[in-house]
Order: C-alpha cells, then sequence, then structure tokens
C-alpha cells in the first residue's frame, strides 16, 4: 500500500532524515518509535505532505503522492490524526467530526462517517453538542481519531494516540484502532512506549538520529532487548530492508 523509499528532508537548512525508507502493507498496523527527534513526526509530516522532501519518493497504491499538495491526500485515502488531538476548541464535537470529510464531503459521506464514529465511540454521540474545549484528554483523542476515520481512508496515521491518557482510556483507545484496523484500515502509528506499541503492532520500525535503526516483526522484537539497545544507544543502524 505504501513503500517510503530512501527519503531525506528536514526544516530550512537542518536535515532530521536520511535515505530512509519503510512500506506499510494492506491491513497493517505498523508501529513507528525511538527517542525524542528522531524523526519520527518529521516521518509521518512526510507521508501526508505536511513536511516536503529533499529527495527520495513516497508511494501509495500506485500514486507519487510526494510530488501532491497535502489536500490531495484525503481524497486519495490517507488521513493523519496530529499528535496532542489539534481540535477547533471552540467547535462542537459534531462539527469537528463533519469537518473530517473535507470541503467536498457528501451528505451520505457525512452520515457513514458519523454512524461509523458514533459505533466506534459512543461516547461521542453524547458530546457531540459540546464544544471540544470541555472534553476531558482521553475524549479529545476519541475525537481526533473520528474525526480522523470521517473520510473512509485506507491509510490512517495516528501521531501519540495514547500521550497523556489514563490507563483505562489508553485501553480504550487501542481497543479502537484494532477496530478500525480489523475493518480494513491499515495504520500507522507513533507511540513512545515500546511495550504498548509492539504489543499493538504487526510490525514496527525504531528510528534513531534519521534512520532506521531497526525493524522487525513486533512480536519477535517484543522478546528481544534490541529495542531497548537502540533507545540507549547500544545498538548501531542496520542496513534498511528493501520495501
Amino acid at each position: 500500500m505504501l513503500e517510503v523509499r530512501q527519503i531525506s528532508t528536514g526544516y530550512n537548512d537542518t536535515q532530521v532524515l536520511w535515505q530512509t525508507s519503510i512500506h506499510v502493507d494492506d491491513h497493517e498496523i505498523v508501529a513507528l518509535m525511538g527517542p525524542n527527534g528522531s524523526g519520527k513526526s518529521t516521518l509521518m509530516n512526510s507521508i501526508s505532505g505536511l513536511v516536503r522532501l529533499w529527495s527520495g519518493q513516497i508511494i501509495f497504491d500506485g500514486v507519487p503522492v510526494h510530488l501532491l499538495p497535502p489536500y490531495r491526500m484525503l481524497a486519495l485515502g490517507i488521513s493523519h490524526v496530529l499528535e496532542r488531538h489539534r481540535l477547533f476548541p471552540y467547535m462542537t464535537v459534531l462539527e469537528n467530526l463533519q469537518l473530517g470529510c473535507g470541503p467536498r464531503g457528501t451528505q451520505a459521506q457525512i452520515e457513514r462517517g458519523l454512524d461509523r464514529a458514533y459505533r466506534l465511540f459512543p461516547r461521542l454521540k453524547e458530546r457531540q453538542s459540546q464544544t471540544a474545549r470541555l472534553l476531558s484528554g482521553g475524549e479529545q483523542q476519541m475525537c481526533a481519531i473520528a474525526r480522523g476515520l470521517m473520510s473512509s481512508p485506507k491509510l490512517l496515521l495516528v501521531d501519540e494516540p495514547f500521550i497523556g491518557l489514563s490507563p483505562h482510556m489508553r485501553e480504550e483507545v487501542a481497543k479502537v484502532i484494532q477496530a478500525v484496523n480489523a475493518d480494513g484500515v491499515a495504520v500507522v502509528m507513533i507511540e513512545q512506549n515500546v511495550e504498548q506499541a509492539l504489543a499493538l503492532s504487526h510490525r514496527a520500525y525504531v528510528l534513531r538520529e534519521g534512520t532506521i535503526a531497526l525493524t522487525g516483526d513486533s512480536q519477535q522484537l517484543r522478546a528481544s532487548t534490541a529495542v531497548q539497545d537502540v533507545f540507549l544507544g547500544r545498538r548501531r543502524a542496520d542496513p534498511v530492508p528493501a520495501a
């Protein structure tokens, strides 16, 4: 579904990623992990077009999306849930959700999206007339993920879905990510909690200093010390497998 091929990019004169490659197959949950500043969000922002590439390619369903502006991603089937919710605080839950269909969303698309959102997050239906700023942190994360699903994406990018959540709310959000994936949506998520990320995902990539230091089956990585070695700086970057 998604191939990120040897991309390099950064901000102004500061390079963040060096020839980084990953791939995502249909129906997969893929975790991006690594120490702070390793390039995880830059990689995700590159996929959704928020960061332009210096070199390399990003191919989604055969389309070179690195050549397209960010607003085209929604129609192609890529939806990005940014870190820390990024809701419109003075708009209602319903209004925030409706925006997830984009400016060309039809009434039928909105109705289908709301039905899915309220099925996955019944609490949002109870809060639909409430302004987003009055929601708890967990409810805001629910709303952000539900908004990302309104367009019926093929690929959902989620940056730090569990940040600041209580253990109970983390469990609820994890169940929703699994349910979304079971519905056929591929998921790429950034998560700092190694145990949670590996328990939830099928495969994982660990970044360090802008390169892929480690990749593999999540359950195999969970059973080894390799991920901890990367986080602690005891493992040098391995060659990236062919995408």
